[in-house]
């Protein structure tokens, strides 16, 4: 059975385009168009892993990470954002939610799928522990 990767974008194009690549690479992918979609998907479906956008309008994604982290079925689901801003502020601000890594948009195929199975590996390394420790992908 494929991974699961659960993502959480309003842009449609950009989910669609994710969805593309991870099909290509054998994860099996799901979408959620906004924060509280993702909450109740992430619940009910169990992804391995969660791409999730940092500006959504209304629930945004630090709002929507800690809603992950909070709960207790999905709060050892390693989250990673996905972020058009370079801004570090924000960056320490995704880490300080529950991210285990930020990957600035624009950003490559191989840097996207590299990341995924970096955070992929380390949750099964360490399944007693909850979420992975943090890590950064430059694409």
């Amino acid at each position: 059975m494929p991974d699961r990767v659960l993502i959480i974008d309003d842009d449609p194009i950009l989910r669609h385009m994710v969805r593309s690549f991870l099909e290509l690479a054998a994860y099996e992918a799901l979408e959620a168009g906004d924060g509280p979609d993702g909450l109740a998907q992430a619940a009910h479906r169990h992804p391995d892993i969660i791409l999730l956008d940092l500006m959504m309008p209304g629930m945004d994604g630090y709002e929507t990470c800690r809603g992950l982290k909070g709960n207790p079925t999905t709060a050892a689901i390693p989250v990673i954002f996905v972020t058009a801003s370079a801004d570090p502020t924000l960056n320490r601000r995704a880490y300080a939610a529950g991210a285990v890594a930020c990957i600035p948009k624009p950003f490559r195929r191989e840097a996207l799928l590299a990341t995924i199975d970096l955070a992929r590996k380390q949750a099964r390394r360490r399944p007693d522990q909850g979420a992975p420790p943090k890590a950064v992908a430059r694409g």
